[in-house]
């Protein structure tokens, strides 16, 4: 099917080795990685260790401070090396794309090279974080970007993975992808309601009072967006399964959020644990619908064939 080569390899006749299968195993441990970092962040942002290590990219000019090491430095440390390791996966990721590139779709090494630009940036953005004294913005252009990458990463990993599609999917591909604009905007009010400690600071001051409303506010659409995407695949019988396990998957994850951020308003940001998890289930819940999304694209790319071949008999 003239579809199915946009996403998947033209083998060779060598079939002990798949580079599509490898380097998409290479793009998990990345989106893993991403996930971790992210956590990792929001940890070292919630216990004050942004500033931890003074100076980068080195800490205390060293690539491991061992005499000042303590919980804040090592968080801050090892945010920075988890960070570097994405970064050289990334490299890795672009020269095995070009590498391959006569047995991979035409799109893979142009995404490659997407991933490496926008980890180059996160880097940036992160030595901005620390030279700029954690200044407001950069810290929630630095998660934005970090929820791109991640994003990017699963989208590049479900165009790889092989899938038979059923064609039933119709317009879910746009109201999933709504729901991911709707819930990476939540994600970055979320980051600038962290960033400026708004939730701690609000009371008496309209701005940060502001910013924290907005996030409590934006709770409604993003909400409704993937409920109603649940509802949908519900009453769509005929639809893949893993499409199915997928929205019931963000449904969970968005109930489960919905408390995790109910609990972190009501004791102010207080209970570091809760935050950071609040912070990472809401990352998964974006991942899941970027997921969802791919695959009924190409599920629906399915249908459009096969209505223009009918079209054509």
């Amino acid at each position: 099917m003239a579809h199915s080569s946009l996403f998947t390899l033209q083998t060779s006749g060598d079939s002990r080795f798949d580079p599509v299968t490898y380097l998409r195993r290479w793009v998990w441990k990345m989106a893993v990685a991403t996930l971790m970092l992210m956590a990792i962040g929001s940890a070292t942002r919630v216990m004050n260790a942004g500033l931890a290590c003074p100076d980068w990219p080195l800490c205390y000019g060293q690539l491991v401070p061992s005499q000042q090491m303590n919980l804040q430095v090592f968080l801050e440390w090892f945010h920075r090396l988890d960070a570097s390791l994405i970064g050289l996966m990334a490299i890795g990721l672009v020269a095995l794309a070009i590498r391959w590139r006569r047995s991979l779709a035409a799109w893979v090494p142009w995404t490659a090279g997407l991933v490496l630009f926008l980890v180059v940036f996160q880097g940036v953005l992160g030595g901005l974080t620390v030279t700029q004294l954690l200044r407001f913005d950069i810290v929630t252009a630095h998660l934005g970007t970090a929820l791109l990458v991640f994003c990017t990463l699963l989208a590049m990993g479900m165009g790889l993975l092989p899938y038979r599609a059923t064609g039933t999917a119709g317009k879910l591909s746009w109201f999933g992808g709504l729901a991911v604009v709707l819930v990476y905007g939540q994600s970055l009010l979320g980051g600038l309601v962290g960033s400026r400690w708004a939730a701690h600071q609000c009371f008496g001051l309209a701005e940060l009072c502001g910013v924290v409303n907005a996030h409590l506010l934006g709770i409604v659409p993003a909400s409704l967006a993937v409920i109603l995407l649940a509802v949908w695949v519900w009453r769509t019988p005929a639809l893949d399964g893993v499409l199915r396990s997928q929205a019931n998957i963000a449904f969970g994850l968005l109930i489960l959020q919905l408390i995790l951020g109910y609990a972190t308003f009501r004791l102010h940001l207080q209970v570091e644990p809760l935050t950071v998890c609040h912070q990472a289930i809401g990352a998964a819940l974006l991942g899941t619908l970027v997921c969802f999304t791919v695959l009924s694209i190409r599920d629906a790319a399915l249908s459009e064939e096969n209505l223009k071949a009918s079209a054509d008999s």
